[in-house]
């Protein structure tokens, strides 16, 4: 279920103290039922998870056309990467932040962890469009607790806000309802391994 930006900017997250300067692009309520300490569990599945962004057909397609356009344009090529055309949001990290572990990186698309609490996890990547933070935060819902992801932007110039306009009917049709879909079913899933084991 796709969320109003209050439900991200409106919580003590410690990326408003990091991310200040990008804007809110996305907010969705993730369908991972679970405890107070259930974050780690699901960023682990996030994390491993090869299909959560390319569980659909069309997904599939629409990713794969995006990377045959990026090498075509140049778009991810390694110097506009994090810490070549920006910096790493690490930079930024308070000391306290910096001493935790980061948490692990995405393996099936480009993201690198940025830090990991007991509450949210922010992760990030940047290409010659955009530089983007993901981030899953761990939220009371009233009977107990779920996931809640928000995609934070800075378009890199027009190119970059014209590029996110042009993705964004495919973002919302069918990119993230595989995705919620996709990882919905690997929380399940996981759930009943658990609960078994």
């Amino acid at each position: 279920m796709r969320l109003p930006e209050t439900a991200h900017t409106s919580r003590p997250w410690r990326i408003h103290e990091i991310a200040g300067d990008f804007r809110v692009e996305d907010v969705w309520a993730l369908p991972t039922p679970g405890g107070p300490g259930d974050l780690a569990r699901l960023v682990r599945l996030f994390a491993d998870d090869e299909g959560a962004f390319t569980s659909s057909p069309v997904s599939r397609m629409l990713f794969a056309a995006r990377r045959k356009l990026g090498y075509l344009f140049g778009w991810d090529n390694p110097d506009t990467a994090i810490g070549v055309r920006v910096p790493t949001l690490r930079d930024r990290l308070p000391a306290d932040l910096r001493a935790e572990p980061r948490g692990p990186d995405l393996r099936e698309v480009p993201f690198t962890s940025v830090y990991l609490t007991h509450d949210e996890w922010a992760s990030e990547s940047a290409n010659r469009t955009v530089h983007v933070v993901l981030h899953i935060g761990w939220v009371p819902d009233g009977t107990g607790h779920r996931g809640q992801l928000a995609i934070l932007v800075k378009p890199n110039g027009l190119f970059g806000a014209v590029y996110m306009a042009a993705i964004k009917p495919f973002r919302y049709l069918e990119v993230y309802p595989a995705m919620l879909r996709a990882i919905g079913r690997k929380w399940q899933a996981n759930a009943g391994e658990a609960s078994a084991g």
